[in-house]
This record gives structure tokens, sequence and C-alpha cells, in this order.
């Protein structure tokens, strides 16, 4: 079964999915508050399906259990990485492709988007499915896994845009590993639209006001 999900359509019949990932302690309540002003009211419909990370013990928080996509097990994010959880939960990521693509959504108009923790299992498994996606979204995040992704990318979404924002005084995702993560993707010949804010670990209205051009280039192109 797939994850648990919010969920949010803009039009009866929706021809376009947002799989949206929420951070690390959130849920997917988190970022759903978004859609009004995200969404243009030229936009086709669309289906922002906001899911639910299981509840796991987190390791830097003292094995609190919370809702999770992988555990952190250092205190620099990307050290020590739970390569078993990113993989359970890329299995959790294809299924809620799969359950849009069964209720009449192709993968090419499917957009996996993420913050932080979701940011980067948006990446993990968007680069890795074997369909080719409309585009992966990605917000304070980084690339884990990062020593296989070579191997284990799919051709199909070796062309899929990716948008990239990151703000420049964050505290928990640094910006330097953001832009070591966005440098070796595009070092393989991906495209990065990449883009840095003055702000924190969050989302800013300058970044949604790019977030909105860029997803209406997404439903333009198809």
């Amino acid at each position: 079964m797939p994850l648990p999900t919010v969920e949010h359509e803009t039009q009866p019949s929706p021809v376009w999915s947002v799989i949206w990932l929420h951070g690390l302690g959130a849920d997917g309540n988190d970022f759903a508050p978004i859609v009004p002003e995200l969404v243009d009211p030229a936009w086709p419909g669309i289906r922002f399906v906001f899911p639910h990370a299981p509840v796991r013990p987190v390791t830097v928080n003292n094995n609190a259990p919370m809702r999770a996509w992988y555990d952190i097990k250092g205190l620099s994010i990307a050290d020590r990485q739970d390569a078993e959880g990113i993989r359970a939960s890329i299995v959790e990521v294809e299924a809620l492709i799969a359950r849009e693509v069964e209720r009449g959504v192709p993968a090419s108009h499917i957009v996996l988007a993420g913050f932080s923790q979701g940011g980067a299992m948006a990446l993990s498994a968007g680069l890795r499915h074997r369909d080719a996606l409309a585009g992966i979204l990605v917000l304070s995040a980084y690339l884990p896994l990062h020593d296989t992704i070579e191997a284990e990318r799919s051709g199909a979404n070796h062309a899929t845009p990716v948008f990239w924002g990151h703000g420049t005084a964050d505290p928990i995702v640094p910006i330097a590993l953001g832009e070591q993560s966005r440098q070796a993707l595009e070092a393989l010949g991906h495209r990065i639209d990449w883009h840095s804010y003055p702000m924190a670990h969050q989302v800013s209205l300058s970044e949604i006001e790019d977030i909105r051009g860029w997803l209406s280039e997404r439903f333009a192109d198809a």
C-alpha cells in the first residue's frame, strides 16, 4: 500500500501530478498550504500529493521516533548515511508514482518535489526512476548516496529538468553541501536550474515565485 497522503486537486480529473515530500519531523500537511500561493489559474488540472513519511527513530535526535524518510546518524547530515533507509524510501516514492500512473497521469506529467530530506529523496528516487518524469524540484537539500548515482541513475531522466533552490544561510543543509551535489550532477551531464536566496532553512516568497515560473515551463512543454 502506498503511504498515506494529503491531496489537493486544482480541477476535476487532473492531468498532472506533483508529489511533494516533506522534511524531517514534519508530515504531509507541512507544504499543503503552499498550493493556493503557488498555483497559477492558467495551469491545467493538477493533483498535489503530500505523503507522510514513515515514523522511525532518528539517531541525532536521541533516537526519538518521528516521520523521516531515513535516519540521520551524524551531526553532519551527509555522514554515515542510512543507505538502507534511503533505498526503502525510494521504493515508497516509486509506489506513489505508480499510483498516479494508475490514476491516469503518465510519468511524463509527474513532478517529484521535496524540501530538505524530502528534496534529497526527490533527487534520489527521481534520477533512478525508469520512465522520464516532467521535472524534479529540490528545495534546501543535497544528493545522498552520491557515490552510486552514476551507476544507478536512469537514462530516461538524464535530461529531466531540475529546479534547485537553497538558502545562503542554511544551518541545517549548508549551501556548500548543496553546491557540491549540484556540481556532481552537472559533471554527469544533468541540467540544474540553480537558485540561491538570502534565507535560512526555509522557503521564501521569491523562491515560490521562481518555482511557479519553472512549473509553468514544465506544463507548457507537454
